[in-house]
């Protein structure tokens, strides 16, 4: 009798798929995709982020008012329209307006009395940023493919540094179940240029590198070393665009909750959840032999509660 997880991992293999014409990719998707240029300066790249982050209420703003925003000039912004392809702000705003208005923002419609209270703001805006995802996920082929990827390598590096230890611990926990060699690093400085560079040297070919704001200095350090070992990187992060993402191989951008103190992950846990299972397809008979000798050991030692 194959236990609740093994049966999980037989159940739910991820088919590749491409969103249909009825799928739009989410807003901060096309924004990434209208914003893809190599060469954009450090300051349009500062427009370019905080229209993906402020896309609602950035696509009818006027050049002064984004100007301020992003921290830049008005020909900053005139010149940002023009290397991205527009023939001015007009036209990059009227672009901006016809993706935002494409989509239906958390509570639109509601009066302020049906909003709720500021905990329930928090949990309407990480909906949003799971509709977001959903809609990244219509086309599953990049995750299927970095799960082949992560699951080939041995041994595979889990990198996450300050506040992004808890999901890099978290990868590494579930992702020792189905690949026989997970180092997870979670201290910066020499620590992580040790283990990223025995890796490299123990046949391993890829990291994963988990980036949350506020994005550590020392998490762009360590993804540089593990470059230039020549290690291939993974990021799961919150943004798009910037140094960490000129950086990796692959990204997945998703959306954090930010309406409370310390910020929440939804989204990049359930980007998690969605990488294992492609591990896990990748590999279904080294998955099903690990789960299944894992399962002997935790039965043997009383690993669990009977519930």
């Amino acid at each position: 009798m194959p236990s609740p997880q093994q049966a999980r991992a037989q159940a739910y293999a991820i088919t590749s798929a491409k969103a249909g014409p009825e799928t739009e990719p989410s807003p901060t998707a096309q924004l990434r995709a209208l914003f893809d240029r190599p060469r954009l300066s450090p300051g349009q790249r500062r427009i370019a982020q905080y229209l993906i982050e402020h896309i609602t209420e950035a696509a009818f703003l006027s050049i002064t008012d984004l100007a301020d925003r992003a921290g830049v000039s008005q020909p900053s912004v005139t010149r940002f329209a023009s290397a991205v392809g527009f023939s001015g702000y007009p036209a990059l705003r009227e672009k901006l307006q016809s993706i935002t208005l494409g989509t239906r923002p958390a509570g639109a419609g509601q009066t302020e009395e049906h909003r709720g209270n500021e905990l329930q703001a928090a949990v309407d805006a990480e909906i949003e940023n799971l509709e977001n995802l959903r809609r990244d996920l219509a086309d599953t082929d990049r995750v299927i493919e970095a799960g082949r990827a992560l699951s080939a390598s041995t041994p595979l590096t889990v990198l996450g540094l300050r506040i992004s230890v808890s999901l890099a611990e978290y990868f590494a926990y579930a992702a020792r179940r189905i690949h026989p060699d997970v180092r997870l690093v979670t201290l910066g400085g020499s620590v992580a240029y040790d283990a990223l560079l025995q890796s490299r040297e123990a046949g391993g070919t890829w990291v994963l590198a988990f980036s949350m704001p506020r994005h550590a200095q020392e998490t762009l350090t360590a993804v540089r070393v593990a470059r230039s070992a020549g290690l291939k990187v993974a990021l799961i992060t919150d943004l798009a665009l910037g140094p960490l993402a000129d950086e990796a191989d692959v990204t997945f951008a998703t959306g954090t909750g930010s309406r409370l103190v310390f910020d929440s992950y939804a989204a990049p846990g359930v980007m998690c959840a969605a990488l294992l299972q492609a591990m896990t397809d990748a590999d279904p008979e080294r998955t099903q032999a690990r789960l299944e000798d894992y399962e002997q050991v935790a039965d043997e030692h009383r690993f669990f509660l009977r519930d």
